[in-house]
């Protein structure tokens, strides 16, 4: 008999903990080897964790909810299936390597329990930050005024760990977080209109996915300001390329040849000739980024969307990231995708085309300060020039559409990227091989 525990693995390296959302498996289960056996949740994705061995399910550590660090025993694996039923360690020890008990709420000075409900709260935080607030008694007002050093401003267990020190040394931050907390809530509650509700309408709750999508795009709104510039491009050499070569793609390579990885190519071209919107806002300072990592967004099954990493894009040929955007959609769909492949992006582009929309205005992705959406390509009559005299002809056309960070990119360089794209476009080399 065998027995081994199966621990939470690492997800990427900023993430220390993950919360357990459903056991796939029930204890006296039969696992095989790399067979998914429970779903999870980190600040970055939901995934599924397979199992290190083939065996028996003999028991759970941690029950769904549980809040589990990195590197903990989540439950333990018999490989001998005649002793399944052996219990896997005694009550005690068992009980001592538990993780992710619950935290009894704590207690006000009158000795009622503080019952503070920070799912109310706009902004996310993790489960370990919320636990640390509760057994600090922590107020939702509190919380959300303490400034985040973590990505995208979120609150870090060091960042609520130095509040809580402050607070007992009788720092003067309570004063400072009262004034944010009431400067923070008031325009909420100027702006914030209740819904009517009649007869027959259906409510429905937003799930974790979209609770975070709705927090991130009103804080990008809040912290970017906005301009979006247009451009038209005439792509009939890339429609014919691809109508050319997409068939011995397949037929070589096993995959489709979307317009997506053509377009992909153009824009780190552009950023290459504009490197000053490769960059990221660091309070006072502008961090001019080495690397061209594309965020592609792509709209999942359940309506919500996820904007998965193509890192170094500068790298890889048409070819190679034609493979790279069918895998990362593939598993964005299958919800298969890994932590380290949700960050780390420094310029986005969003496919609005392929739900027939002309062109659109898109979020900024923070903390990064472009992003370009492309519209559906379609036929149109336009006026080519040539020697012999200006002609009309059947073109097809698409609008892109650049939004991007007014505090560090101006008209003239906004505007110069997207027209840029287009000129890639436009010049695209329809005699290459692929």
């Amino acid at each position: 008999m065998a027995q081994v525990e199966l621990i939470m693995p690492k997800m990427g390296e900023s993430i220390m903990e993950a919360t357990i959302l459903n056991w796939l498996k029930k204890p006296g289960d039969k696992i095989e080897q790399d067979e998914s056996v429970l779903e999870v949740a980190t600040d970055k994705v939901d995934t599924e964790v397979p199992s290190t061995h083939a065996g028996i399910l003999t028991e759970i550590l941690a029950k769904e909810g549980d809040v589990v660090k990195i590197g903990k025993a989540i439950a333990i694996i018999t490989t001998d299936a005649a002793d399944a039923k052996a219990p896997a360690a005694p009550a005690a020890a068992s009980a001592a390597i538990r993780p992710g008990q619950e935290v009894a709420l704590p207690v006000h000075s009158n000795g009622t329990p503080a019952h503070a409900d920070y799912s109310n709260s706009s902004k996310f935080y993790s489960p370990l930050v919320k636990n640390i607030a509760k057994e600090e008694n922590i107020t939702v007002a509190e919380l959300e005024a303490i400034t985040g050093s973590g990505s995208e401003g979120r609150v870090t267990k060091k960042d609520i760990l130095g509040y809580v020190e402050n607070r007992k040394l009788g720092a003067t931050i309570q004063p400072q977080v009262a004034k944010q907390a009431v400067s923070t809530a008031a325009p909420a509650a100027a702006t914030r209109v209740n819904a009517s509700i009649n007869a027959g309408d259906e409510i429905i709750e937003m799930d974790r996915m979209r609770k975070m999508i709705a927090e991130r795009m009103v804080d990008s709104k809040r912290i970017s300001p906005h301009v979006t510039s247009f451009v038209e491009a005439d792509v009939t050499g890339v429609v014919f390329w691809r109508n050319k070569v997409k068939n011995d793609f397949q037929r070589r390579d096993g995959d489709v040849l979307t317009f997506t990885p053509i377009f992909i190519e153009a824009v780190v071209n552009a950023i290459k000739d504009f490197p000053m919107i490769n960059v990221q806002v660091d309070g006072d300072r502008i961090i001019k980024k080495k690397d061209i990592n594309i965020g592609v967004a792509v709209a999942l099954p359940s309506g919500n969307l996820i904007v998965p990493v193509i890192r170094n894009a500068d790298q890889y040929s048409i070819g190679g990231l034609a493979k790279i955007v069918n895998d990362l959609a593939r598993r964005a769909r299958e919800n298969k995708l890994k932590p380290d492949e949700l960050s780390g992006g420094t310029f986005t582009i969003s496919n609005v085309g392929s739900f027939g929309n002309v062109m659109g205005t898109p979020i900024i992705m923070q903390p990064q300060v472009g992003i370009m959406a492309l519209g559906a390509i379609q036929k149109k009559p336009a006026v080519v020039e040539s020697p012999y005299g200006d002609t009309i002809a059947i073109r097809h056309k698409m609008f892109l559409s650049h939004s991007y960070d007014h505090r560090v990119v101006d008209g003239a360089l906004g505007g110069s990227l997207v027209r840029r794209v287009a000129d890639y476009l436009e010049k695209f080399d329809a005699n290459r091989t692929i």
